[in-house]
C-alpha cells in the first residue's frame, strides 16, 4: 500500500510538471500577418544597440515596421509584463503600465514612388498614453484597432533599474581550448553593501551573443561572493563558438550593384536582386570585417525624401553554394532582418540541379547583416562552425542582463546589464 501511494504522488507531480509546460505562453516575436515587414525594434537614440531601455531616463523605444497594402489600417498596441525567461508575471496590468493598456498607432504614411505599395508606421515607448511603473521585460503586441483578436505581431523589448552595475568581460583564452574556436564571458555584478539579501539565490543572470536566442544561456550562482560584488567566471557555460563576422550586403540603388549584389533586374511587378553566389567560409582564414552584428537599415540612395517611405521592395535571392546536399540538419539563414518570420523563410532549401541551398525574400532597399546557421535534426540551436567557420578573433557583441528576485517579491527585478565586445 506504501509503495501505491508513493507510485501515486509520483505520477501526480510528473502529470503536474507535465501541466505547467503546456501552460507556457509563447512570448517570442512572432509575425502573425505576412504583410507586416521591415519588423525594427531599437533604441530610438541607437538603432545598433540592444532593445534595453533604462527607467526614469529619455530613453526611448523605437518600433518602426511597414504594412503592405493600398489601404491604411488602423492599429492598436499592449503590452505583458514577465519575468526573467519571458513568461507572464504575476503583475496585474495596473501594477505595470499607466492608464488602460493600449495605444493607438497615429503616426502612418502611405510609400512613395514605390512598385510596391506600403503603409510605414512607426511609435515611441515611453510615451503620453503609456508609462512604464516596473523593471522587466516586456512582450509588445500590435493589433487591429476594431479586432482585437487579430494580431500583426508580437515582438520583446526589457526596461532596466539600472540599481547594480554589470561589467563583462570576453576572452578567446576558455576554459576548453587556447585561442581557437571558442569565446567565453565573464562578469561581475557590483552592488551597495546589504543591498543583496542572498546573492546566491537572488540573481538570474541572462547572456546572449549578437541577440541570438536560440543559444542564449542562463546562469545563477556566482562563482564568488563578497560584500558588494559577485563574480561569474571560469563557467562553461558561457564558453560561446566565436563564429565569423557576419556576411554583408546593400540594396541601396536600383540601377547601380552594390557591395554582394550581382545584379538587379525589374520582372513585372516587381525588382529583383540577385546576390553573388556564397560559400562555405568553414575552411578559410579568418577576415575581419566591420559589421553591425546582424542588425538591418533602410535605405535607397536615390531617394529625394524619407527612406521610410521611399525605399522600395526587392525579391532578394540567397544562394549558398556547398556543393552538394548536407545530411543531418538544415541550413538557416540568421539575421536581425528575419525575427519573428516563419521558419519557412529562414530554412534554405536545397536545389538538386545546382547542388546549391536558396532562399528567395521579399526585402526593402537597405543594408543587411546575414549569416548562415547549421541546426542539425533534433535541436533548435543553430551551429556556426559546419558553415561560417569559428575563429577565436571574430568580434562579437555579447549582452549580460541581470535579474533579482528577492523572497516574497512577485517578479523578476530587472536590475543592471552590460554590453561588451570580444577582440575588443
Amino acid at each position: 500500500m506504501k509503495q501505491n501511494r508513493i507510485l501515486g504522488l509520483l505520477c501526480c507531480f510528473i502529470v503536474a510538471l507535465s501541466s505547467v509546460a503546456q501552460n507556457r505562453v509563447e512570448t517570442r516575436p512572432i509575425i502573425f500577418d505576412s504583410n507586416v515587414r521591415s519588423l525594427k525594434v531599437c533604441m530610438a537614440s541607437n538603432m545598433y544597440m540592444p532593445p534595453v531601455l533604462m527607467m526614469n531616463s529619455d530613453d526611448r523605444l523605437l518600433i518602426n515596421f511597414d504594412y503592405l497594402d493600398y489601404d491604411v489600417h488602423y492599429l492598436r498596441y499592449s503590452v505583458t509584463h514577465c519575468n526573467a525567461d519571458w513568461q507572464p508575471s504575476q503583475l496585474v496590468e495596473s501594477e505595470y503600465v499607466s492608464g488602460f493598456n493600449y495605444g493607438d498607432i497615429e503616426d502612418y504614411e502611405p510609400s512613395e514612388a514605390t512598385y510596391v505599395h506600403y503603409y510605414n508606421y512607426q511609435f515611441v515607448l515611453p510615451n503620453a498614453d503609456m508609462e512604464f511603473y516596473v523593471s522587466g521585460n516586456y512582450m509588445l503586441t500590435v493589433y487591429e484597432q476594431d479586432d482585437p483578436t487579430k494580431i500583426l505581431f508580437q515582438t520583446r523589448f526589457s526596461l532596466c533599474e539600472g540599481t547594480v552595475s554589470v561589467f563583462p568581460q570576453v576572452t578567446s583564452r576558455t576554459d576548453v581550448e587556447y585561442n581557437n574556436r571558442f569565446q567565453q564571458v565573464s562578469f561581475d555584478i557590483r552592488y551597495k553593501p546589504n543591498q543583496i539579501q542572498d546573492p546566491y539565490s537572488e540573481f538570474i543572470c541572462v547572456v546572449s551573443q549578437n541577440s541570438r536566442q536560440d543559444n542564449a544561456v542562463t546562469v545563477t550562482r556566482p562563482m564568488m561572493v563578497g560584500v558588494d560584488h559577485v563574480t561569474y567566471d571560469h563557467n562553461k557555460d558561457l564558453i560561446f563558438p566565436a563564429g565569423n563576422e557576419f556576411r554583408r550586403f546593400e540594396t541601396v540603388s536600383a540601377h547601380n550593384l552594390n557591395m554582394g549584389v550581382q545584379s538587379i533586374r525589374y520582372y513585372e511587378p516587381m525588382y529583383h536582386a540577385i546576390l553573388r553566389v556564397d560559400e562555405p567560409r568553414n575552411e578559410i582564414q579568418y577576415l575581419y570585417d566591420k559589421t553591425q552584428f546582424g542588425r538591418f537599415t533602410i535605405r535607397n540612395a536615390e531617394a529625394f525624401g524619407e527612406n521610410a517611405l521611399q525605399a522600395d521592395y526587392m525579391i532578394t535571392h540567397f544562394t549558398l553554394d556547398t556543393g552538394g546536399k548536407l545530411n543531418g540538419g538544415n541550413v538557416w539563414l540568421y539575421g536581425e532582418f528575419l525575427e519573428g518570420y516563419s521558419g519557412s523563410q529562414a530554412m534554405m532549401k536545397y536545389d538538386d540541379s545546382s547542388g546549391c541551398y536558396t532562399a528567395d525574400l521579399l526585402l526593402k532597399q537597405g543594408a543587411y547583416n546575414y549569416m548562415y546557421l547549421w541546426v542539425p535534426d533534433g535541436t533548435t540551436v543553430g551551429q556556426t562552425g559546419k558553415i561560417e567557420g569559428d575563429h577565436y578573433e571574430t568580434i562579437n557583441e555579447y549582452l549580460v542582463k541581470v535579474y533579482d528576485r528577492p523572497m516574497g517579491e512577485r517578479y523578476d527585478h530587472f536590475v543592471g546589464y552590460g554590453v561588451t565586445y570580444s577582440g575588443r
